[in-house]
């Protein structure tokens, strides 16, 4: 063992202390140098209650002869051994006050062993970008003044390759190349990829992270990883990573008890523990667990040029009493439930990381009333960009599974989200979470009959379309698919065979098209001046039809959607302008070509409020997308 005076210096050892030191990961981890002439592997780790530390690996057989030194009183052992190399696997050996030693993975890790295995591999991230234009011109983005429609994805089950006996995981690269051609043939604008920080259970879908710097080598390694982004920014599609600060499990290689104490978790059960997940929670108090969620962020977007981190579970975060029984959770300094250091870990992350990343998104998975999610912190909010939209879900599913009989007696649940639109920059969101554990699959929850079921799923992502907010959809919802998503499948593509699914995904793909090229549907998302109801009231028919703006109000777009079976031919609805209404989609034919479209013109009829009137022909189930011009 060879210790490396130059490689944590005491600036680095007093930023970490303080929980300011954004490039952490830079210097704690595996990182391969030469010293003094001699090749080989600078280690380093945080664990301040050990009694001593080994690095064990390939390099030395896996035998305890190398021993780490702590750097004065930072709690951190560090050390540099001649000879590691790039690809080898190790772990930390921590030996404890109590005689335990506990066999670690690297917290910092930039690689990981496939799965089973859980040891740590030195990683090289070396690798040339080729997205200078997309990452010079997202500096000077605006998300939310722009189109933003999100595929879910999640990158072992998307597709899978196969041989005799087994179904084997694309690769990074391979994904990419398949999906960027998907993403663009169907018009979406983002993709946000679930289970990416290495994690050691299928079934977490990636939700219970042992490897928060190393991407999951169930799909190749760090580099083809950074292709993949790469590829997307070349072909205009931003990447959207799911990232989860709000707890880790307890498996015995990760960061539990990482020192054989309460290291990165809260060390009162009452704080430290999630009940019904089975999951530590994150110290937000201590100084080096914030420093090391901090450079986590920092670390995806600035070595990964990730455009976006959704931010899981923000709502445990928030509130102390999250799922836990009344005496099983400890008040704040003010005896309240609020997770104050959880409120100043938001604000810290989303004020430096935007800073310092102008144009990177901050998502928030929040699912309480909680104010301010997305306004800034110098004005009391948490800083996000956008939060997901769980109220409009859930109201929006409720009446899209209901018999359409009844669906007249809860009309709200379809207009009651555009009384809270504003009071957020949202996301809406039909998610991986509304299609597994019995909840069925999108085409699955519509009533009826088959061929029902289509036309209604067609006219609710109209709906969806329409309505303000940016879009997100899981994959496999946008042709059809039948069953619930299992990640232990492929998405059941042979179904794009069948006539009604292919109609159905290249209306989804109509749909997004016309939201892309028309900015009034999105450019106002946040603001009465881009959304006005023509009837917002006609319960009786089960109908919605309103109007979206963009600021100069050129092509405004009006949207009319039927939710019962019932033919109504010569449906009257108002409108503003004296002007020629041209039918730019609709649920029967999809999008119309130029010279294709039907031309409407106003009748001197007032109806709605407005001056004139159109009359429409709306087949059952029916939707429709007129655009005009306003003075």
């Amino acid at each position: 063992m060879v210790r490396s005076e130059k490689m944590l210096s005491q600036t680095d050892c007093y930023l970490f202390g303080l929980g300011r030191h954004y490039e952490i990961y830079e210097k704690l981890g595996a990182h391969a140098m030469t010293v003094e002439g001699q090749e080989g592997v600078y280690f380093a780790v945080w664990a301040p209650n050990a009694k001593a530390v080994n690095v064990i690996g390939e390099f030395n057989n896996w035998e305890f002869n190398d021993c780490l030194e702590p750097v004065e009183s930072s709690g951190i052992w560090d050390g540099f051994i001649p000879g590691a190399k790039i690809g080898q696997m190790y772990k930390f050996a921590i030996y404890t006050y109590n005689g335990r030693v506990l066999f670690k993975a690297d917290p910092y890790a930039n690689q990981s062993e496939y799965r089973p295995g859980t040891a740590s591999v030195i990683a090289d991230l070396s690798y040339e970008w080729s997205d200078k234009s997309w990452m010079s011109k997202r500096k000077k983005r605006d998300m939310t003044k722009e189109p933003m429609s999100i595929y879910e994805v999640h990158p072992g089950s998307w597709r899978k390759r196969f041989d005799s006996t087994h179904e084997w995981f694309y690769n990074y690269k391979e994904l990419a190349d398949e999906l960027v051609d998907y993403i663009k043939q169907m018009g979406y604008t983002h993709v946000e990829l679930m289970g990416i920080a290495e994690h050691p259970f299928d079934g977490s879908w990636g939700y219970q992270v042992t490897g928060y710097y190393s991407p999951t080598s169930r799909y190749g390694s760090p580099t083809d990883f950074m292709y993949f982004i790469d590829k997307m920014h070349s072909n205009g599609i931003g990447v959207i990573l799911d990232w989860v600060p709000a707890h880790f499990p307890r498996d015995a290689h990760g960061l539990a008890e990482f020192d054989g104490t309460p290291t990165y978790e809260y060390a009162d059960p009452r704080k430290g523990e999630h009940p019904d997940w089975g999951t530590k929670i994150f110290d937000y108090g201590r100084n080096e667990v914030v420093n090391f969620l901090l450079a986590n962020a920092l670390f995806w977007v600035e070595k990964f040029h990730i455009d976006g981190l959704r931010v899981d579970a923000v709502a445990s975060m928030l509130y102390l009493d999250y799922g836990k029984t009344p005496g099983n959770w400890v008040p704040n300094i003010y005896g309240g439930h609020e997770n104050l250091e959880a409120i100043e870990f938001f604000k810290h992350l989303n004020s430096m990381l935007m800073k310092r990343n102008p144009g990177v998104m901050m998502i928030a998975e929040e699912s309480t009333a909680w104010p301010l999610v997305t306004r800034p912190p110098e004005d009391g909010g948490l800083g996000f960009t956008f939060k997901w939209n769980m109220g409009w879900m859930h109201d929006f599913l409720e009446y899209m599974q209901m018999d359409p009989i009844y669906r007249k007696y809860h009309h709200n649940k379809m207009t009651f989200s555009m009384t809270y639109a504003f009071s957020e920059n949202y996301i809406l969101v039909l998610s991986h979470d509304e299609v597994v554990h019995l909840k069925r699959s999108m085409l699955s929850k519509m009533p009826g009959w088959d061929g029902d079921k289509f036309r209604q799923l067609k006219t609710a992502y109209t709906f969806m379309m329409g309505h303000p907010g940016k879009k997100l959809l899981f994959m496999g919802q946008d042709f059809g698919q039948w069953a619930e998503w299992n990640e232990a499948k492929a998405l059941d593509w042979y179904l794009l065979g069948d006539e009604r699914h292919r109609n159905l995904q290249a209306y989804v793909s109509d749909l997004l098209k016309v939201y892309k090229k028309y900015s009034s549907g999105f450019e106002l998302d946040q603001s009465w001046e881009g959304f006005q109801w023509i009837n917002a009231d006609d319960a009786e028919n089960s109908v919605f039809s309103f109007i979206r703006r963009n600021n100069k109000r050129k092509n405004s777009l009006i949207y009319v959607c039927s939710f019962t079976p019932v033919e109504r031919k010569g449906y009257r609805i108002g409108v503003p302008e004296n002007r020629k209404y041209q039918i730019l989609l609709d649920n029967e034919h999809g999008y119309y070509k130029k010279e294709e479209r039907k031309i409407l013109k106003p009748q001197k009829v007032e109806y709605n409020g407005m001056p004139y009137s159109l009359e429409l022909d709306l087949q059952g189930y029916g939707a429709c997308i007129l655009k005009f011009d306003e003075d």
